[in-house]
């Protein structure tokens, strides 16, 4: 059975809720676990003031006993600290006053505000805002952070990275894994070059004082990915197509590419395809990895490398011109309370979207209703290929 998830929840309402169907029984599963990799989205340097006000944290209230999955559904809890705040103007049960409070009729620019209330017929446009915020990401981490507790119980490790932000380029060091998440998780912009990040936080400054905001490059590297998983015989089960998907879905996330990515383009087959070698103790693998560890929509059991940009974030605090939805007169864009930049935070929603769709996919491909079979199926699969 695929893992299935569905989130819910407004930026300002009280809680945010995620429900995963689907993973196998027998799995351990903490809130440790999640509230981990929670901790980590809400770090990186240009944050603003939310980060102040949240500590998420998760409660697992279906699915888990005594640490170990069910097979039932799992749902997960983070409370909105800031709920307090915003009981009048974001409560459930009709408030003619509350409703006036806060209401929003100027749509910002590269936000979803204005297409929004024009496709559900809003009058106030804080109905799209808290929907379509990033608050939301926080249960793509939880879920996230679920998936990923699978792939480690499989042996499968993920790392994230910021590749550029706001222009200034960071190197990617050919490390082992475990220093490049080392490096990154030490780092205030999550990237693996000391002086990229010096760089990095002088133009993040910049940005700030100027009342602007950056975008960036985001990698996600994926390593001991058996081969085959995805496939080649339909569209929609190609594992790099679903893959991107997953990625664009993140607010603000505008292109995704695989390996060396657009470079592909601008160079001849003969340094573009990974060449093919084979050995006992191995099996197959590929001299380079220039497509990023995917051949013909399936897993090649190279590293999977995933790269992703981000773009600045639409709320400026030196805002746009935009329309007031009433008057139709020019009026400057609603100014809500956000980040200079989000790109090393955004790292860490890839990281764990990216580990979901995995997790779906072996999910898809191996008995997954028990854990114990799914992990002795797994290293069974991976035995034949090193034996094929």
């Amino acid at each position: 059975m695929t893992l299935r998830l569905l989130t819910a929840g407004e930026s300002h309402g009280p809680e945010l809720t995620a429900i995963i169907e689907g993973l196998p029984a027998g799995m351990p599963l903490a809130a440790a676990d999640i509230d981990r990799e929670l901790a980590r989205r809400q770090k990186g340097y240009g944050r603003g003031g939310r980060m102040k006000i949240e500590t998420d944290q998760v409660k697992i209230t279906s699915g888990v006993r005594h640490g170990l999955t069910l097979g039932s559904p799992v749902t997960l809890v983070v409370e909105n600290h800031d709920w307090k705040n915003w009981e009048k103007v974001m409560n459930a049960a009709p408030n003619p006053e509350g409703a006036a409070k806060r209401r929003i009729t100027h749509p910002r620019p590269g936000h979803a505000d204005l297409v929004g209330g024009m496709k559900y017929d809003f009058a106030d446009l804080r109905n799209v805002l808290e929907r379509s915020s990033a608050r939301e990401t926080t249960m793509r981490v939880a879920v996230g952070a679920v998936a990923k507790k699978m792939l480690h119980e499989l042996g499968i490790e993920t790392a994230a990275l910021v590749t550029s932000l706001g222009g200034v380029a960071a190197s990617v060091p050919e490390r082992p894994l475990a220093e490049i998440q080392q490096l990154t998780e030490e780092s205030a912009v999550r990237v693996a070059d000391p002086e990229a990040e010096e760089a990095m936080i002088g133009a993040i400054d910049a940005a700030k004082k100027a009342g602007d905001t950056l975008g960036g490059t985001i990698r996600v590297i994926v390593e001991n990915l058996p081969a085959g998983l995805g496939s080649y015989v339909e569209w929609d089960r190609k594992l790099d197509a679903r893959l991107a998907m997953a990625v664009i879905s993140i607010n603000a996330f505008k292109a995704v590419s695989f390996g060396e990515g657009n470079q592909l383009g601008e160079l001849p087959g003969s340094l573009v395809q990974d060449e093919i070698v084979w050995d006992k103790t191995h099996g197959y693998s590929r001299k380079t990895n220039h497509l990023g560890g995917m051949e013909g929509g399936m897993t090649s059991g190279m590293p999977l490398v995933i790269n992703g940009v981000m773009k600045p974030i639409p709320t400026l605090y030196k805002p746009l011109d935009t329309v007031d939805i009433e008057t139709k007169e020019v009026y400057q864009a609603t100014v809500e309370r956000s980040d200079t930049t989000a790109v090393p935070a955004a790292a860490v929603v890839m990281e764990n979207v990216v580990a979901t769709e995995l997790a779906k996919v072996l999910s898809e491909q191996f008995s997954a209703d028990s854990f114990e079979r799914l992990k002795r199926e797994v290293a069974a699969y991976r035995m034949t290929l090193q034996n094929w």
